[in-house]
């Protein structure tokens, strides 16, 4: 993601990213890669798009809104092909409508090409005015199509050429999928900032294989985690079996931390880390570094569930569930007028008030972006009676814009970026605000800092990001 001046979401938290996922001979591409889609639902939002190919005829369709409402049943018995990409999108780069809508496909002298991107290219603007320079014409304001442009100018040398000079014109974050009428292509950029995994299918004794954001996506379909993606590979899957490309020298990783933080589904193992249980430690670190006298521990549903296990457990507070959520919230919700204050907040969580009636109450959160929802929660708690409301969140102040495929505001717009952690706790009307430290957040995954991309935190990004781009620079 680039930075920009919109609201990252409609309750002031990160926006989700995008998700991937890529079938390779299966007679039921189009339905496993719908499947897969909806195990990763949570990574976005506003599109879906499946594209197949039956090794001669390329068949596509994409629109706006959730998995389930873009696909049906006849939708899906018209994309024939034991060949699939599909895609899940949160617009990072674009704007949100359906000529951005992924998969994006051309077709060039005869071969067809789609793409299906999670992640930003920091170069994007430069590589797209050298090609319109050169002629090249763009349907979308969206980076992953300079991709398609890229591979285009080189298909004539072969395809594996192709790749090896497209993904080294390329900066930034992108685990991406790429398909032509017989080939599948999986990329991971060298730093290796989203997640990518390759799964074997069962299909009768036939090699079928699943490419997917998250393993998630690989339990839902059956298939067997075989390994992720490497940082820097470039993985051909077609008819002459399984190759990789290695297009940039090796170097060290830089894997996001908020995949584990919040974005990635507690039940997908990404990294090599689960990432429920890396919360729970979350949740059990932050119970050392913040000793806290208190009732009730509780989270709001779902954001802090896992951490404020592990909270709950090395704290010997008991857990509790002192908010309900509603789980029947759905998009087209109508939304209330300026004179119905915080109604937003209460649809979706309703505070238990007898229970928290005079309860010293400690609330696990993932994290804080803006600060303005997490005000309107502690007003309700207080209304409903808590004695105290004390706050742990378990990751440091995010201080700082992602540029590298999560929808952060930018920096003006972070709470921690203007205020102290007093100041913030005390705009938010707690007794007391403790965030896990960054050596704690490392420690809780098992890895060392040098293995992270930690620039939400400490400001320091790993690959040069274009400081001038917005989510719409390239429109």
């Amino acid at each position: 993601m680039l930075p920009h001046n919109t609201i990252s979401s409609s309750d002031g938290r990160p926006a989700h990213e995008c998700g991937v996922c890529g079938i390779y001979n299966h007679q039921d591409s189009a339905k496993l890669t719908y499947f897969g889609l909806y195990a990763l639902q949570h990574r976005g939002q506003e599109s879906a798009g499946i594209v197949t190919s039956d090794g001669t005829n390329v068949s596509m369709h994409k629109d706006m809104g959730l998995v389930p409402e873009v696909f049906s049943e006849e939708t899906l018995q018209k994309l024939q092909g034991n060949l699939s990409i599909g895609h899940v999108r949160y617009s990072t780069t674009g704007a949100s409508n359906i000529t951005n809508a992924q998969p994006l496909m051309v077709t060039h002298k005869g071969t067809t090409l789609a793409v299906a991107h999670n992640g930003n290219l920091v170069n994007s603007i430069e590589l797209r005015s050298k090609l319109e320079e050169q002629g090249s014409i763009f349907q979308t304001t969206m980076d992953s199509e300079v991709v398609l442009h890229l591979i285009a100018r080189s298909a004539y040398l072969g395809l594996e050429t192709a790749l090896h000079h497209t993904f080294s014109s390329l900066k930034g974050a992108y685990s991406l999928l790429l398909m032509t009428q017989n080939s599948l292509v999986a990329a991971r950029d060298p730093d290796g900032f989203r997640p990518l995994c390759l799964g074997k299918l069962k299909n009768g004794g036939n090699d079928g294989w699943v490419v997917a954001s998250e393993t998630c996506a690989l339990d839902l379909i059956e298939a067997e985690y075989v390994r992720d993606i490497e940082p820097g590979e470039v993985l051909v899957i077609n008819k002459e079996g399984m190759h990789s490309i290695f297009p940039w020298p090796k170097q060290d990783s830089h894997f996001c931390i908020f995949e584990q933080v919040y974005f990635a589904r507690p039940d997908s193992e990404i990294f090599g880390i689960n990432v429920y249980m890396a919360r729970k430690q979350m949740g059990k670190i932050l119970a050392e570094e913040a000793k806290i006298d208190a009732d009730l521990v509780m989270p709001f549903p779902d954001s802090g569930n896992y951490a404020a296990l592990g909270y709950s457990q090395a704290s010997g507070i008991p857990l509790e569930f002192g908010v309900i959520r509603n789980h029947y919230v759905g998009r087209t919700f109508i939304q209330p007028t300026q004179s119905m204050r915080d109604f937003n907040v209460k649809v979706k969580l309703n505070p238990v008030r007898s229970f928290l009636k005079d309860k010293r109450v400690v609330i696990v959160e993932d994290s804080i972006i803006r600060g303005t929802t997490g005000k309107s929660r502690v007003r309700a708690l207080r209304e409903a009676g808590a004695k105290e409301v004390h706050m742990v969140v378990s990751c440091p102040p995010t201080r700082h814009a992602c540029y590298y495929g999560i929808d952060f505001p930018s920096a003006s717009q972070l709470i921690a970026n203007k205020k102290n952690v007093k100041e913030v706790g005390d705009y938010l009307g707690l007794d007391s605000l403790h965030y896990l430290s960054l050596e704690g957040l490392v420690k809780a995954t098992g890895f060392t800092r040098e293995r992270f991309c930690l620039a939400c935190f400490d400001g320091k990004y790993p690959v040069e990001p274009d400081l001038s781009f917005h989510k719409s620079a390239l429109g």
